[in-house]
């Protein structure tokens, strides 16, 4: 008997079979999706393990079942010009221990206390407390201590080389070198400045041990070489340094000074040969637990700090003068020009007067060489005034002032320089003979220098190459020119009135029979609190030989010297005994 079944009931029954179907499929291709998201996971994952991480995983594996005992490189050495070494490295170790290697924590505590001269609680608590597995129980260790603790063989005592620094001439170059912290990294002067030269990369030896850091028997090293540090040459002259040296200290003690300060630089090449600030300090004993001392001995004044030049800045204003002479500018004066001999000048209603006293108020008439024989300060003034604030800051810029000369050094000051568009005509006045203008000793020299070899300003700099313990030469620093300032005519008549100061003016006291000396002295108050201080002067000389073909250039600067102060006889005597030190030990004949 045949079933009637409606059409429509057959119909839905077609769709609904469709319906499960369709559904069914799409459960399966979500579960082949998930499937394939949990596989392509899985697989990421094994990507990200093996190959991104795999070498961090790799070496944290090294670092379970090997110990390194690390290979300090050699810091490279410091040297002269001519290779005498200035700063050198001693042989010490330092000595660190594995906590978990060690049989007798007692026993060991007592050794390392008596041997390395500790105290017993430091070391047991160090190998007790401290959450480290390895550690540091002293550096710098001389090798006489080591080799004691060798004879003893401490299971899990170790040893490295460490970087002990070594200056052979404990208080020479103080503030130049610098020194470095107890790691071997340098904290100031050059030791900071080339630090990345000097200190090489360390390496490491690698040892094979259990999970507890026990060395394993048989169990295979590494070693991974350390990369010494390059060694750089100074253009200081060891020789010219101890002269300056002898001279500042000397200096300090008889004036009962503040500070001496001495520099020497080649004037055909700013490279400079000496550089010394008094009061110092023993390099080899830095007073590391007194910061204030340690920063204030080791800050270098003659390149980080400021102060009014006086007269010595005269050589700038006497070079403006005869460059535009010559150049035809009719406001400058003829080197032979006779100027007011009145000893007062009144600008802007205040009166600038020269240093000398005389009763009628006038001295003699004077030429510029006059002026600059007796320092007559109206004479600049008068120049100042002629040229305008525009020519004259031209040649302040161009001499260099106002900005830092490139010293391969840190902390270098720019000086102080009020603004072209605030200067008043007072203020002119006393910039033309070294007032209302603060300079650097570096900048005065380098400035110095560029008005008497020819007009040429050159970089000043300290190292002159750098080079690698067997001798391959890293880099090699040349002389680098900045620019002309003046005429080479114009800077050999500057030459001239300069060896006439100390042959027949203010700085006698550094003439030197048979010898071409040629200089300016200089003697400035000093201010505090917007005024002058009563009592206090810097002192002051810059001077150079041979005259006819400058070699060595000095600076001289003794801050608040006690009882006499004046330039002439407190700074030019030790440029006088510096230079007659270079004619002896580089053995230079007379001039002609």
């Amino acid at each position: 008997m045949n079933t009637f079944i409606p059409k429509g009931i057959k119909e839905n029954k077609k769709i609904n079979e469709g319906l499960s179907i369709t559904i069914l499929r799409k459960r399966l291709f979500a579960i082949i999706l998930a499937v394939a998201f949990l596989f392509l996971c899985v697989l990421g994952r094994l990507f990200y393990v093996q190959v991104i991480w795999g070498e961090d995983l790799q070496q944290k594996a090294i670092d379970q079942w090997t110990r390194e005992i690390p290979i300090v490189a050699s810091r490279g050495k410091i040297v002269d010009v001519n290779g005498v070494v200035l700063a050198d490295n001693d042989d010490t170790y330092t000595v660190f221990v594995r906590k978990k290697a060690v049989s007798d924590v007692e026993i060991l505590a007592n050794a390392l206390s008596k041997t390395l001269e500790l105290e017993y609680d430091y070391v047991y608590n160090r190998l007790t407390t401290t959450v480290s597995s390895e550690v540091t129980i002293k550096k710098q260790v001389p090798k006489e201590q080591i080799s004691e603790l060798l004879k003893q063989e401490f299971s899990g005592v170790y040893y490295s080389r460490d970087n002990s620094r070594v200056y052979p001439y404990n208080e020479f170059l103080t503030s130049v070198l610098g020194f470095t912290s107890t790691d071997g990294k340098g904290q100031s002067g050059l030791e900071l400045y080339y630090d990345k030269y000097l200190s090489g990369i360390n390496g490491e030896i690698l040892y094979e041990t259990d999970i507890v850091g026990v060395e394993i028997d048989g169990g295979k090293a590494s070693y991974i070489p350390a990369t010494n540090g390059l060694n750089i040459k100074l253009t200081v002259d060891y020789d010219v340094q101890q002269l300056c040296e002898v001279a500042m200290e000397e200096a300090m003690e008889i004036h009962n000074a503040k500070s001496a300060q001495m520099i020497v630089i080649d004037p055909n090449t700013s490279a400079i040969r000496a550089l010394c600030c008094k009061p110092s300090y023993n390099l080899n004993e830095p007073p590391r637990d007194d910061l204030s001392s340690l920063n204030a001995l080791s800050r270098n004044g003659l390149v980080c700090d400021i102060y009014e030049p006086g007269s010595t800045f005269k050589v700038l204003t006497a070079a403006a003068n005869v460059e535009e002479y010559l150049q035809g500018n009719k406001s400058a004066f003829s080197p032979n020009h006779i100027y007011n001999s009145s000893r007062y000048r009144y600008i802007d209603g205040q009166k600038v007067k020269c240093w000398s006293d005389h009763k009628n108020g006038k001295h003699a008439s004077l030429t510029l060489q006059g002026g600059l024989n007796n320092s007559c300060n109206p004479i600049f003034v008068d120049i100042a005034m002629a040229l305008g604030k525009q020519t004259m800051y031209k040649y302040i810029e161009l001499f260099n002032y106002g900005s830092v000369t490139g010293l391969d050094f840190n902390g270098e000051a720019q000086g102080m320089v009020l603004p072209v568009s605030a200067v008043q005509n007072v203020d002119l006045a006393r910039i033309a003979f070294g007032q209302t203008i603060a300079v650097t000793g570096l900048q005065l020299a380098a400035a110095t220098a560029a008005a008497i070899n020819g007009g040429k300003y050159y970089t000043p700099y300290l190292v002159s190459q750098i080079y690698s313990e067997d001798g391959i030469i890293a880099e090699t620093v040349n002389p680098k020119l900045k620019n002309r300032v003046i005429s080479e005519k114009a800077s050999n008549i500057v030459n001239q009135m300069l060896e006439a100061v100390v042959a027949e003016g203010s700085g006698k006291h550094a003439y030197i029979e048979g010898y071409r000396v040629a200089g300016k002295t200089g003697t400035a108050q000093k201010y505090e609190n917007g005024i002058i201080a009563a009592g206090k002067y810097v002192s002051s000389f810059v001077g150079y030989f041979p005259a006819n073909a400058p070699k060595y250039l000095a600076l001289v600067i003794i801050d608040e010297p006690k009882g006499e102060y004046y330039g002439s006889t407190v700074a030019a005597p030790y440029a006088r005994s510096v230079f007659e030190g270079i004619i002896k030990v580089k053995n230079l004949a007379p001039s002609a």
